[in-house]
């Protein structure tokens, strides 16, 4: 696949995408930029791939360009890059058909599509181009090990084969599941944020293994592979996760005594709350 790749941000999550990008269009046709350009350099040189030296010549070679960076130094990027972007655009609509327009894509908890073309639009004095062809996903973090979910939504200036292209690209780091741009903010609240929580679970879990006499290293073990092997459960099986957990607790049982007290606890009730939190928090990253 003769595709080019520019990611600016050199953090978990780029580093994660790249990785499996690497598999699709070969790390060559990878590079990376950095607020800190030994970030850049070490990410670039553990995949094969390439380090830039400004955003602005990642903006100018990618035919892809991620934005792998924090929502709060985002619109610092987009005005670095805008004129380079802006230049591009003018000449595809001039080039030879077939000719690939750069396609932003942006993984920035609450920054709209509208909110990121807007910080791209002409200068004063400049003649107006067309529109910037932006995709939001988000990912999470099992990206790193190939099992992260990502959602993506495209803007309508990005043509149908640069959105499947796109999605083989991100399918080697997980699942891909296309949505409403809507529905983003709850994406982030729920998978975005949501290993975190899981992570908290394998760790409570474990240490209740490690209370009742388990070694610390079993425990753990045993909590991460129950919690993997349940979720498979409720992929492959396609049942409802209450009809699952109904086959588990057996009347006056050990498992049904386990779930009262977590039920006693708010723990249903406590996991809405921080995906509820999670997901207001992505839609205030997104307000000026």
């Amino acid at each position: 696949m003769n595709i080019t790749i520019a990611c600016i941000g050199s953090g978990n999550m780029g580093n994660a995408l790249m990785k499996g990008a690497s598999g699709i269009t070969g790390p060559e046709h990878i590079a990376f930029t950095d607020a800190e350009g030994a970030r850049a350099e070490a990410s670039a040189k553990a995949l094969g791939a390439r380090a830039l030296s400004s955003n602005t010549e990642a903006a100018g070679q990618g035919d892809y360009v991620f934005l792998a960076v924090k929502p709060q130094v985002l619109a610092r990027v987009l005005r670095e890059i805008a004129p380079v972007i802006r230049k591009r655009l003018a000449e595809a609509g001039t080039a030879p058909e077939g000719a690939k327009v750069p396609v932003l894509v942006s993984m920035a908890a609450g920054w709209s599509i509208q909110k990121i073309q807007a910080l791209l639009v002409k200068e004063e004095g400049e003649a107006s181009g067309p529109g910037c062809p932006v995709v939001r996903i988000m990912p999470n973090t099992p990206a790193l090990v190939s099992r992260g979910l990502i959602a993506l939504s495209p803007s309508p200036e990005v043509p149908a084969e640069r959105t499947a292209e796109l999605e083989r690209i991100l399918g080697s780091a997980g699942l891909v599941d296309r949505v409403e741009e809507q529905y983003l903010d709850a994406v982030t609240g729920l998978s975005g944020s949501g290993p975190a929580f899981v992570y908290l679970f394998i760790e409570a879990l474990a240490d209740g293994g490690v209370l009742a006499g388990l070694p610390r290293d079993k425990a753990l073990r045993y909590a991460a592979q129950t919690v993997l092997g349940s979720a498979a459960m409720v992929q492959e099986t396609g049942i409802h996760p209450g009809e699952l957990k109904d086959m588990v607790c057996s009347p006056g049982g050990t498992t049904i005594a386990g779930v009262a007290a977590l039920e006693n606890g708010a723990f249903r009730a406590s996991v809405i709350k921080a995906v509820e939190a999670a997901w207001r928090r992505s839609a205030e990253l997104g307000k000026p």
